[in-house]
């Protein structure tokens, strides 16, 4: 390897999140922290936002902690919780744990609605929430070309890839 510097292994790290929720009458959509204009809503015990429960789930893989359901059971304490809360209470397990986000590669699938008006907000929404600059958490859509629970319209899900690195002085 000529003229490529050697780097720690351990230094940087990433993880990968996935989420789906189906959608029901009577719940309002929330994608990102952000509520969507929508006639349903995703099943869940918390607001159900795939989009955050991926992302949170890719923060807490990089570092090996766990999943979200180890840390938010599906107990009273955390019904119908935010998950903005929740990304908060992870990018504070980030912190703790030496380590801050690089950046954020998010992707909601969705048949419908269609989402471009609402990615930066979601983007900005979740970047304040872990404390850093909106430019490093990317949002993206597609939709499920009719195929599977995606396509047809029964479910929304999410993926997230992350990368993360120590703080600055660990």
């Amino acid at each position: 390897m000529t003229g490529h510097a050697i780097m720690d292994s351990t230094q940087y790290r990433i993880g990968i999140g996935y989420d789906i929720h189906p959608l029901v009458e009577g719940r309002r959509l929330v994608l990102g922290g952000v509520t969507v204009e929508y006639e349903k809503g995703l099943a869940g015990h918390s607001d159900a936002d795939v989009l955050i429960h991926a992302l949170c789930d890719a923060l807490l893989g990089a570092l090996n902690l766990g999943d979200l359901g180890e840390h938010f059971p599906e107990t009273e304490e955390y019904r119908d919780i935010s998950s903005i809360k929740i990304l908060d209470a992870v990018a504070g397990m980030v912190a703790g744990n030496g380590y801050h986000l690089v950046n954020a590669d998010c992707i909601v699938h969705a048949e419908r609605p269609r989402l471009a008006v609402y990615r930066g907000r979601m983007a900005e929404r979740m970047a304040a929430a872990l404390g850093v600059d909106a430019g490093v958490v990317s949002v993206k859509a597609t939709r499920g070309e009719g195929m599977g629970p995606v396509g047809e319209g029964k479910a929304i899900a999410a993926q997230a890839v992350v990368l993360v690195a120590p703080l600055a002085g660990k």
